[in-house]
């Protein structure tokens, strides 16, 4: 009798008069086990934990009433809600959990469950993965320190943060795309809310009932206020010509821009080292990558000038550009002009190297 490669009938051996069957090769097996077991085992519950600045807080009555403060505001993982948003609305609450089934598939990988970066893939990657529990995120279209826009959320989720780990969104649906920024809202509000307990617990050893309001209201203000916090340019953009990327060379070499990309921006710099707000070690930027972490458009590059990048070193210059606004754009034409060289395919001039070597020459052409 002709059987397939996988499946073979032997009738002249058997056990208690039956054919013994020789029915699977490994693969098939595998395949069926997993299939089987599967199908019987039950998915494990989402859990949000704490961090560890609240596990390592000594009263245990102290993190018990921290926690349920958290809970009381954020929900659960079963349950979520967003602290800035009505917690009685129920067509968003649903949407809250479509946000979570999108996180859970596209997401958690990298991100964590609770959103603080440490996925199961985190630990392979670098840059890491966002943590969002600190409510700090880099790459918005507000001024320093202020939270992001809805806007910015979906902006990154789109196009990526290229030159890192996190890809590009840009074929799912805008519903998937709406509801993970707010589930990723959520985790932040959360994450921030309970950080801030946690450092006022750790400082006065309580935490007064009479004062939790506040911490809340702190919380909802600061994301209801990124809503009309949209930075606008300080002048129109003009075309951004040869002769403004001369100018921005210029400018780049005299305001500081040089101290920690480097003469040439890559970034060659004993400068060029510090840490971020999550506590890695961070570099500026090598601009002559082409790689634009933040956004490649001339109003992306215009507001990492002016505002600076939330929870790393890169300061903004409005403060310094103010009086020169033109300044700003032809800072945005030559980093434009820097980072696409490459692609162009046109030689990138050596800048200095003396801080790796102070007793060396400066390179040239």
């Amino acid at each position: 009798m002709p059987t397939s490669n996988n499946v073979r009938i032997d009738s002249e051996r058997s056990i208690y008069g039956k054919p013994l069957m020789r029915l699977f090769t490994i693969p098939i097996a595998t395949a069926l086990m997993s299939l089987t077991l599967s199908g019987c085992e039950r998915a494990e519950p989402i859990r949000w934990t704490s961090s560890e600045l609240v596990s390592e807080l000594p009263d245990e009555a102290l993190r018990e009433q921290l926690v349920g403060i958290v809970n009381e505001n954020s929900g659960s993982a079963r349950e979520p809600r967003m602290i800035s948003e009505s917690k009685d609305d129920f067509d968003f609450n649903l949407h809250l959990k479509h946000g979570q089934q999108v996180y859970m598939k596209r997401c958690v990988q990298c991100h964590g469950v609770s959103g603080d970066g440490n996925g199961e893939a985190a630990k392979y990657l670098y840059p890491k993965p966002r943590d969002y529990t600190r409510g700090i995120f880099k790459f918005t279209s507000t001024p320093y320190g202020n939270k992001p826009r809805r806007e910015d959320l979906i902006a990154v989720v789109r196009r990526g943060v290229t030159g890192t780990s996190m890809p590009r969104f840009n074929r799912i649906k805008d519903k998937d795309v709406n509801a993970v920024v707010d589930y990723v809202m959520v985790l932040a509000q959360r994450g921030e809310l309970e950080y801030q307990l946690a450092m006022e617990a750790e400082a006065a050893e309580e935490l007064d009932e009479d004062f939790i309001p506040e911490f809340i209201e702190d919380v909802v203000n600061r994301w209801q206020t990124a809503k009309t916090s949209l930075t606008q340019p300080l002048t129109p953009q003009p075309e951004l010509t040869e002769a403004r990327a001369k100018q921005g060379r210029e400018a780049f070499l005299s305001k500081g821009c040089s101290k920690c990309h480097g003469d040439d921006g890559r970034g060659h710099t004993k400068d060029n080292i510090g840490k971020d707000s999550w506590g890695h070690a961070t570099r500026a930027a090598d601009l002559t990558s082409g790689m634009l972490h933040g956004g490649q458009e001339p109003i992306d590059i215009y507001r990492r000038i002016l505002n600076g990048i939330n929870g790393t070193p890169m300061p903004g210059f409005k403060s310094s550009l103010q009086s020169e606004p033109e300044t700003i754009w032809n800072l945005v034409a030559y980093v434009l002009e820097v980072s696409n060289r490459r692609r162009y395919g046109t030689k990138i001039p050596a800048g200095l190297m003396k801080p790796y070597d102070q007793g060396a020459s400066e390179e040239t052409e």
